[in-house]
């Protein structure tokens, strides 16, 4: 009797290391430009990136798509911009295995104006810090609209929603760099140092006060020699500002996914080795 339950557990072990079809890893997220993902040639490119730069079977791999009224519904409301459905190309691919440190690669010679740097950036301040993001577009884009796809990735991902206000002001803080890349010609990067500088000593000091964010981004824009303008000082303090006041909901947002990743991934912490272990307890007790 003993030998028959010893050899009916092992047909269960077994039965659950081997998988069943092509069951999508719940980790591994693509979202697609509506205007990309219409167009099988757009998509070819954006997938053929992807495979290339993340080393990812796409059988593997969930996928949405994200559309021209998702975008509009945070653009509208901070730059005004309304984009039509044939203009939503940024695609983004999200692994969460390797979730140790956060890593954003853009794709430079599609993405125009958002780098990497500038999305870490936001993503951080909407409380996301690990995970490697993958961006590209089949053509010449800002990159402004793959934030919204990579933040549906993470909501995706680890099945925890992130607060609107949160979103909002991750979006903002990514539309006001791309604006002033755009209208000052300042660099990219620099700009994004000088964002997350502030944030630092902004959050550091626990400070909301405009006026003193204000103080604080003149003091780094002449310590660092950047050239922008007092209504883009203006637009970043109320931007730093916004990113500020939704910490509360930030640090809860946090505290969920950081339990979801200390429970290992989104399969709710089955581990392989904590199986065994388990098979090898009862096999020890029969």
């Amino acid at each position: 009797m003993k030998k028959i339950t010893v050899a009916i557990l092992a047909l269960i072990l077994v039965g659950l290391l081997i998988p069943t079809g092509f069951a999508a890893d719940s980790n591994l997220v693509i979202t697609y430009g509506e205007t990309t993902y219409a167009n099988n040639e757009y998509k070819s490119v954006v997938d053929a990136f992807f495979v290339n730069q993340a080393n990812v079977d796409l059988n593997n791999v969930n996928s949405k798509v994200i559309t021209a009224d998702q975008v509009n519904k945070v653009s509208s409301g901070i730059t005004g911009k309304s984009y039509s459905s044939n203009q939503i190309y940024s695609s983004a691919f999200l692994d969460l295995n390797d979730n140790d440190n956060l890593e954003v690669s853009v794709d430079k010679s599609k993405i125009t104006t958002i780098t990497g740097n500038m999305y870490i950036s936001a993503l951080k301040s909407a409380g996301i810090t690990s995970g490697h993001v993958y961006v590209t577009s089949p053509m010449s884009a800002t990159g402004e609209s793959a934030l919204a796809g990579i933040m549906n990735a993470y909501e995706q991902a680890t099945d925890v929603e992130i607060p609107e206000n949160v979103k909002e002001a991750a979006n903002d803080e990514i539309y006001t760099q791309a604006e002033i890349v755009e209208n000052s010609g300042v660099d990219a990067d620099n700009l994004s140092k000088l964002v997350d500088d502030v944030k630092q000593e902004v959050s550091k000091g626990n400070i909301t006060d405009h006026d003193s964010i204000v103080n604080i981004i003149n003091n780094h824009v002449q310590n660092n020699n950047i050239n922008i303008t007092n209504v883009d000082i203006e637009n970043l303090a109320d931007t730093i500002q916004q990113v500020q006041n939704v910490q509360g909901d930030v640090n809860y947002y946090k505290d969920k996914v950081s339990s979801f990743l200390n429970d290992g991934n989104s399969t709710g912490g089955f581990s392989l080795d904590g199986l065994l272990d388990w098979f090898k307890s009862l096999v020890n007790g029969i």
